[in-house]
């Protein structure tokens, strides 16, 4: 042994950890410096050694549990979607639409759609005025039945609307204002 070496208290061997300055460093001695000084160093400052940006990354890294990094089922991600956006009473509303005829019953369903729902106001049109009328003897029970499926107090009124009448207004060259094909007559 020479005068340089020391020998250490397990028997004498000197420490695999530094590599003594006369020696080449092995690759399991390169492999620990790198290793080293990339643990010192994030990134965010490599990437902005080498001229480039990199967006902001969070602390946690994911492991073997699961996180928000994670695939996440579609039924999931799209509640989660719905409820950023606020959509929840948007849903429900055409989800009631497209139930109509079981909400209201066979019968009026078949004869009435409803058209546009905004600020607690529910617009029905129907296809004959005598059912217009029978739906608006009906408003109060479809109000309180719509009510129970959507919530209590989103629908507040319902406007029937009877049929649309007929246009008169035909080809390009009609007069605006007039009686339309009634004033032929007399």
């Amino acid at each position: 042994m020479s005068d340089e070496e020391e020998p250490t208290e397990t028997g004498g061997a000197p420490s695999t950890d530094v590599p003594p300055a006369d020696l080449p460093p092995d690759g399991l001695d390169l492999a620990r410096a790198l290793t080293r000084a990339s643990a010192r160093t994030t990134p965010a400052k490599r990437a902005k050694k080498r001229g480039r940006s990199m967006p902001p990354t969070r602390s946690r890294v994911s492991g073997s549990f699961p996180d928000e990094r994670d695939p996440q089922l579609l039924d999931v991600t799209l509640g989660r979607m719905v409820e950023d956006h606020g959509w929840e009473l948007d849903l429900r509303v055409h989800a009631v639409f497209g139930r109509w005829a079981e909400l209201v019953g066979a019968e009026i369903g078949a004869h009435s759609t409803p058209e546009t729902f905004a600020d607690g106001k529910l617009v029905v049109r129907t296809d004959a005025t005598a059912w217009a009328t029978q739906l608006k003897l009906l408003a109060p029970s479809v109000v309180r039945r719509l009510n129970e499926e959507l919530g209590h107090g989103t629908v507040t009124l319902i406007e029937v609307l009877g049929p649309q009448g007929p246009s008169w207004k035909k080809g390009p060259r009609s007069v605006r204002d007039g009686r339309g094909p009634r004033d032929t007559y007399g």
